[in-house]
């Protein structure tokens, strides 16, 4: 089995990059694509979000491509605008003792700007479906030199409605050419794009366990809603997540988290929709250079997210769905590192975990809150382990005459305590207020006639509605409501038992 990037014949430009990068050895995505995109096979790759698809189309790009006209000469479709950049991002960095470099076209940014950038002749462009479009019918891209096209996240792009975009696109590209399509899931819709658009394509499959499972340590905590905050806190101060990304079912909890954990002292920045796209880029640029390390996002926000040394993954809302589980849990965990999610479970909601479990096909550990005392505890073994690693560093000599000093007045003992309670992190008990979150799934009411769902007296006028209403239970099923010309029936209501579902944006 090959085990090195130099053993996938790679030109020796782009493993000084990828050596840069701090890529060890390739990844099973990229140890088996590789050489068959090198060979200029058409490419059917099943792997999930996170198994470093991006070099596994990039490095191949870039050795493969050959200018000969205007260009563009190679092509990445990706569904969002968030992973369109960090692709060209990363495909950059790959090219960086190359004479090729790659520009990322989405919505969201200024026309203007990407006409000017596009009047440079970029070799490759990384593009989401419509803005490509956008281009195309302004005559400002022309596809007519395209030698290499990638389809990223082909599910994803299909789950969002661009399908017939991107069969205009595909119809535009030379048919001499190579395609390498890379997709999680296989729906009827994507076998069929493939037989139409790729040539006897070669097929390389990634189990989604090797992301999820293996390389994650899982665990949730049953806990009431109005402690997960503190909860939350706590864990922070005692696991000191080098980059962390706690996701949140609302952009309305994504902000109230946010603010809570800035009161409280974290470096934290919210990501979700609703943000304008300077704003996005604001912050991702902020958490890619650590300048904070709490991202607080909603699920539409982070799809497509691709930051290297992510920790930690905290589900302060479960997901919606058990899928929405693994695109989270899959954010840590990355080429080859290890990682920790750890879920917010109420305790009316561990059905829905039970259905995770049975997706992953895996248990879930579950793990007590910690006390205040664990936490205590756990900053002082931190700040100890700080203060040996400094002791053990030798870039210590102005720092030799205070101590001296200090030790002829002070106990050592005395004064190593000192120290240790300075790096000690006491928790913060700040009260803040966030919002309950309704539940993934409520209880209809249940109604007797005439009566109270607990059995009590009729409803009567003015009492849950008020005055202001006008409106009164009539017992029957029906609610009638005053109006000038006299009281008027409304339709009759069934009600019956179970759950419905909650839709959010």
């Amino acid at each position: 089995m090959l085990q090195a990037f130099k053993d996938l014949q790679i030109s020796a430009e782009i493993l000084q990059a990828l050596n840069e990068m701090g890529f060890e050895e390739p990844t099973p995505i990229q140890r088996s694509s590789i050489p068959l995109a090198l060979a200029g096979r058409d490419l059917i790759g099943q792997a999930q979000t996170g198994t470093g698809k991006t070099a596994a189309f990039g490095v191949p790009i870039l050795q493969r491509l050959r200018p000969e006209g205007k260009g563009p000469f190679a092509l990445v479709l990706a569904p969002t605008r968030e992973l369109a950049i960090q692709s060209a991002e990363e495909i950059n960095r790959l090219a960086q003792y190359l004479p090729y470099w790659a520009l990322p076209i989405y919505g969201g940014q200024d026309m203007g700007r990407q006409l000017r950038s596009l009047r440079k002749n970029p070799p490759l462009i990384v593009a989401t479906p419509g803005r490509l479009m956008d281009h195309m019918e302004r005559g400002t891209i022309s596809l007519a030199d395209i030698q290499i096209i990638v389809l990223d996240e082909a599910d994803e792009m299909l789950n969002m409605g661009f399908i017939d975009d991107i069969h205009t696109i595909l119809a535009q590209v030379p048919d001499e050419r190579q395609t390498l399509l890379f997709s999680a899931t296989m729906p009827p819709q994507i076998r069929e794009l493939a037989d139409r658009f790729l040539t006897n394509p070669e097929h390389v499959t990634m189990k989604a366990a090797q992301v999820t499972i293996d390389l994650i340590d899982q665990e949730y905590i049953e806990v009431p809603e109005n402690q997960k905050f503190d909860v939350l806190c706590r864990l922070l101060d005692m696991q000191e997540p080098d980059l962390a990304i706690i996701f949140g079912r609302t952009k309305r909890r994504v902000d109230e988290v946010t603010e809570a954990l800035k009161k409280r002292g974290y470096t934290a920045e919210g990501l979700h929709g609703d943000l304008s796209q300077a704003k996005r880029d604001n912050v991702m640029r902020q958490f890619r250079e650590n300048t904070i390390d709490l991202l607080v996002a909603t699920d539409v926000a982070a799809r497509g997210l691709d930051i290297s040394g992510v920790t930690h993954v905290y589900n302060y809302d479960m997901p919606q769905d058990p899928e929405s589980y693994v695109h989270r849990v899959g954010r840590t965990g990355r080429a080859g590192k290890t990682g920790r999610a750890t879920t917010f479970v109420v305790p009316r909601e561990m059905e829905h975990l039970r259905a995770i479990e049975h997706l992953i096909r895996r248990r879930i550990t579950r793990r007590s809150v910690p006390s205040l005392t664990e936490v205590i505890e756990g900053n002082r073994r931190q700040a100890l382990t700080s203060l040996i690693r400094t002791a053990e560093q030798d870039n210590l000599e102005g720092f030799h005459a205070p101590a001296e000093e200090l030790l002829r007045d002070l106990d050592s003992v005395a004064l190593v305590a000192a120290a240790i309670k300075l790096l000690t992190k006491e928790p913060d008990t700040t009260p803040v207020h966030i919002t309950a979150e309704r539940p993934l799934y409520r209880k209809r009411t249940s109604f007797s006639r005439g009566k109270s769902s607990k059995g009590g007296r009729p409803f009567r006028k003015n009492e849950r509605d008020g005055k202001k209403s006008g409106k009164k239970f009539s017992g029957k099923g029906k609610f009638k409501t005053k109006s000038r010309g006299g009281e008027k029936g409304g339709k009759k209501k069934k009600f019956t038992s179970g759950f419905e579902p909650y839709f959010r944006d």
